[in-house]
């Protein structure tokens, strides 16, 4: 090993401080995730071939090695089909890129790309009825400032059926409180989109920013933690899991579904086509009754 590293380790340094950031212009949320598989395959790699993670080299990379590897991640570590694939898709970024610029690994290069990935069974997703859904948003303890919080979290997921990335991500400066009342998000791709807020989202966080002293024009991420950190995807499914639990003792129907954020985003476009609007374009598939 020379001084400057293997070879294998001056790829991925190349790969991923220059490559997916400069060259891909992929967004930080990918580049995180590419990180994290090639956490995961390093640890296994150095335990498999029994040496230390700084001795790894290209040679510790075939096929084998990572068909093994992604056995490990589904009947060691419980991932499912589409998680693996998701893990499988870096290697198979840095193996593309590895073959441009270290040609003489250009063969196992090929050899790792033809890796398949494995058919994912769909999961059917369900759907919250409104009985349902008004249950977990009023199970947060508005008397708490982490319930307030957590209420406006939940009503803005619900409004605007965005990913939890999409609203972990929006700034106070993405919102606009005065007609017309909207939110910037930003999604995959790092694509923006405004979504339209119901009068009762837009009051519900124009009290939080005022309850936190926020300033309406700041540029950092607007839920957070006791510790004034970002709240995590993670966190949020923690919490989700915390009050759909807690509303059973309401609506006992809740105790037979699954509930998890991208419940909330398919239970918005199911509210949305039965209100007469179509969730892709937000125009109105048929005039509302009139009441």
């Amino acid at each position: 090993m020379s001084a400057t590293g293997t070879t294998f380790a001056r790829a991925l340094r190349e790969f991923f401080a220059d490559y997916l950031p400069r060259v891909r212009g992929l967004s930080p949320h990918t580049i995180c995730s590419y990180r994290d598989a090639f956490a995961l395959l390093l640890r296994f790699l150095a335990k498999h071939h029994r040496c230390p993670v700084i001795r790894l080299e290209f040679k510790h990379l075939s096929p084998n090695d990572i068909i093994s590897f992604l056995h490990h991640l589904e009947a060691k570590r419980g991932n499912t089909a589409r998680t693996r694939n998701a893990r499988l898709a870096a290697i198979h970024a840095f193996a593309r890129f590895a073959a441009t610029n270290h040609p003489e690994h250009l063969e196992l290069c090929q050899r790792l790309i033809a890796v398949p990935s494995k058919r994912a069974r769909s999961r059917l997703v369900e759907y919250l009825e409104a009985e349902e859904m008004a249950a977990i948003l009023n199970a947060p303890d508005l008397k708490l400032a982490d319930g307030r919080r957590d209420h406006a979290l939940l009503l803005s997921l619900f409004n605007t059926g965005a990913r939890v990335q999409e609203i972990l991500d929006v700034r106070p400066s993405d919102l606009q409180l005065v007609r017309p009342m909207q939110i910037r998000l930003r999604g995959k791709g790092r694509k923006e989109r405004l979504c339209p807020l119901w009068p009762q989202t837009a009051k519900t966080l124009r009290a939080l920013i005022v309850e936190r002293r926020i300033d309406p024009a700041s540029t950092q991420t607007l839920f957070r933690n006791r510790r004034g950190e970002p709240l995590t995807r993670f966190g949020v499914r923690y919490l989700l899991r915390k009050y759909a639990s807690d509303a059973t003792a309401v609506v006992t129907t809740l105790k037979a579904k699954r509930v998890h954020p991208h419940v909330l985003r398919h239970t918005t476009a199911v509210h949305l086509l039965q209100a007469g609007v179509d969730p892709r374009d937000d125009q109105p598939l048929a005039r509302p009754r009139q009441r």
